[in-house]
């Protein structure tokens, strides 16, 4: 790796971001897809300034810390009351969509890839979650947007990426312990219902613990960046006092996002405040992972498994998620052009690379966690090109049509 020049492309490419945004926003372009594209060229099929083969261990750590920011951010985004009503369109994409397209995935693994019934689930399961990073063309962007399409995608990939750990691990158990008869009770107990519980209780009550402590807490006077540091503590103190008790941090952030944003509801500023910046940070973060994603790219091992790559890029990208959102949202009173937007936007990242990380960081190995890998890896290539081409020119078309004002 030459250092000199990768700091200097890294610190161009930022800057690119930053000052070319208005340009960019008008572009079909992703700021994933540009990022994505830098990071191929850096890597051994352009200048070969970045050559390596990150362990998993870094990979998943780099995207549990993005997944866990931008999950906190969706939480911040949530202005709905929490009534059923409110939420029908998130209930349907997570309480349906989700378990759909995980047994669908495994289906098509097995039936037509041919990997066993252990690593199609657990395919399925890295698969499933759509993108909170990734996705912020289509997700709610200020406080009194009301669109369904945003909202039901930017609540979805703030829940998914947590909802889909308890078909994670029942991939990695059929993998590894045989019998369902040695860890299926187990599994409904523990990974299912406390890790879910635990997560949804932790993420309010260490949320409303911390803002008890602001009010109560004297001081002089408020700090310039006192509510951006306030929101990185909650989301760390959250996340890692919920994994001590075994349950699921990325809901418990998700969930103190939606906390904080109900206890700020009179107090726009700060809560804007918490939220640019939480953003902010989840850019650049998303920036390293994505150049590190593009540098990865190897032509020869996306050549070997291309078959089981083609097959599995068509049916999540192109039949699962469509067809599985139509049957999702019958009956919703929905649009039609709003079923197909939320059918199409399923885009696939940051989430899925943790979870695999995570996967093979559990002893998922071998020439089959290899296969897996660069399937993963194919899916999120092409979700990144597809949806980063297609989201500025769909949604302005969108909004045009239902006369959303920005």
């Amino acid at each position: 790796m030459q250092y000199i020049p990768l700091l200097l492309t890294v610190g161009l490419l930022l800057l690119l971001i930053t000052l070319g945004s208005g340009w960019i926003v008008r572009l079909p372009l992703s700021y994933a897809l540009i990022n994505l594209i830098v990071g191929i060229a850096l890597g051994p099929h352009g200048m070969s300034w970045i050559q390596l083969r990150p362990n998993a261990e870094f990979v998943e750590r780099l995207a549990e810390l993005v997944v866990i920011i931008s999950v906190f951010s969706c939480g911040l985004k949530m202005h709905r009351p929490l009534k059923l009503g409110a939420w029908q369109t998130t209930i349907r994409l997570i309480g349906f969509l989700m378990p759909l397209s995980i047994l669908a995935i495994a289906a098509v693994a097995h039936w037509l890839v041919g990997l066993d019934w252990g690593t199609s689930v657990l395919l399925g399961a890295i698969l499933s979650p759509t993108d909170p990073v990734l996705a912020s063309e289509v997700q709610l962007y200020h406080p009194h947007d009301n669109d369904e399409v945003r909202f039901g995608l930017t609540s979805e990939g703030g829940l998914n990426d947590a909802l889909a750990f308890p078909f994670v691990y029942f991939g990695l158990y059929a993998l590894t312990k045989g019998s369902w008869d040695n860890w299926f009770r187990e599994w409904v107990a523990v990974d299912l219902l406390w890790a879910i519980a635990a997560g949804l209780v932790m993420g309010y009550i260490v949320a409303q613990g911390i803002l008890w402590l602001n009010r109560r807490l004297p001081r002089h006077q408020q700090e310039e960046g006192e509510m951006e540091l306030l929101a990185l503590s909650i989301v760390f103190i959250t996340y890692t006092l919920t994994e001590i008790v075994n349950g699921y941090g990325f809901l418990a952030v998700f969930v103190a996002g939606v906390t904080i944003r109900k206890s700020y509801s009179y107090d726009s500023e700060k809560r804007m405040a918490q939220l640019y910046f939480t953003e902010q940070i989840e850019k650049l973060l998303e920036v390293g992972t994505i150049l590190i994603l593009g540098a990865m790219l190897q032509f020869t091992s996306i050549a070997e498994n291309f078959w089981a790559e083609f097959v599995m890029v068509v049916a999540v990208l192109f039949i699962v998620r469509p067809l599985g959102t139509w049957l999702s949202l019958l009956g919703s009173g929905l649009p039609r052009t709003s079923q197909w937007l939320m059918g199409w936007f399923g885009i696939r990242g940051v989430g899925s690379i943790y979870y695999l990380a995570y996967a093979m960081g559990k002893g998922f190995e071998g020439p089959l966690a290899e296969k897996t890998a660069w399937i993963v890896y194919s899916v999120i290539l092409v979700s990144v090109v597809l949806h980063g081409i297609s989201a500025t020119p769909l949604m302005q078309w969108y909004e045009s049509k239902q006369g959303v004002q920005e």
